[in-house]
């Protein structure tokens, strides 16, 4: 299936990216188009969290939604949708709220590539002590909700952010708590839009900053490789 992707990139790249193994956390509208990224680039041992079913509310932007799975587990979802692409995904689907208090219960092995697609401090947080504490590569997302241009988004370090309410908190969280700022992230530089008392998303920032944080694994992988 991957006759087109292999003259962009070789064989030989193909088969890092096939054996590497990413950890995915949230497969809503930003980590569903990841998901999606990850699969159809070739990318086939992917561990999956989330704990969060199908809402109506989610059909305007989340690519694994549709009339006939409301009231489904995500997870359980993106399985059957991305097994139909790819029938020889190791894909492991993990059904629950990571917490702090259960996160070492669920997330206990070398990945080689960690993505935060959730919008939980404290989860991401856990995230980037992990990674630091087991040098695993990590990139973050973070808000796309109250935007609607796709072109202000960007990825960047950490402290390098602006027009974002939860790159702020996470900012601070890092700084009281000993942790670098300087992980990747894919932000939009876009004026918030108020929207009082409702999150008010659309699918172009989410998809575009979820393939942002595929692609940002893919090129990783296949770029030259300094030997000196």
């Amino acid at each position: 299936m991957f006759e087109r992707l292999i003259p962009l990139i070789g064989e030989n790249n193909l088969k890092k990216i096939e054996n590497t193994k990413i950890l995915l956390v949230g497969i809503g509208g930003v980590g569903g188009f990841t998901l999606e990224a990850l699969v159809r680039s070739g990318f086939k041992n992917i561990t999956i969290i989330d704990g969060d079913t199908i809402e109506e509310s989610n059909l305007n932007r989340q690519i694994i939604t549709n009339q006939d799975n409301i009231s489904k587990d995500k997870t359980d979802e993106a399985l059957n949708r991305y097994l139909l692409i790819n029938p020889n995904l190791n894909l492991k689907a993990i059904n629950i709220f990571l917490t702090k208090e259960n996160f070492h219960a669920w997330i206990n092995e070398d990945y080689d590539y960690i993505i935060d697609a959730c919008d939980d401090i404290d989860i991401k947080v856990e995230l980037i002590r992990y990674a630091e504490e087991k040098q695993i590569k990590i990139i973050s997302a973070l808000g796309t909700g109250k935007k609607l241009n796709p072109k202000y988004l960007e990825i960047t370090k950490l402290n390098k952010t602006e027009n974002d309410a939860l790159a702020k908190k996470l900012r601070q969280r890092l700084r009281k708590e000993n942790l670098s700022l300087n992980i990747p992230v894919v932000f939009s530089k876009e004026t918030s839009i108020d929207t009082k008392n409702i999150i008010g998303s659309c699918i172009f920032v989410p998809s575009v900053a979820g393939i942002y944080l595929a692609n940002y694994v893919f090129m990783d992988i296949i770029k030259p490789q300094d030997n000196s």
